[in-house]
């Protein structure tokens, strides 16, 4: 099993996002999907967006120290 960053992610109802993304962007976003399912159904790169920015936000130390000075 491949160790990724994300873990399942949560079935929660749908937020429509309008946005372009580079095409090598959107061929990982595949191929993460894939693998995150581990042989079950991908996951759409549109539903990877979210916990993504997520977890890079929780896991951002600057973006964290920069929210708590005055």
């Amino acid at each position: 099993m491949t160790k990724l960053k994300l873990g399942p992610i949560a079935d929660d109802k749908p937020v429509k996002v309008a946005l372009e993304l580079p095409a090598t962007l959107h061929r990982d976003l595949t191929e993460y999907g894939r693998l995150l399912a581990e042989g079950g159904v991908p996951i759409e790169p549109a539903k990877l967006i979210v916990p993504m920015l997520e977890r890079f936000i929780a896991t951002d130390r600057g973006f964290a120290k920069a929210r708590r000075a005055p």
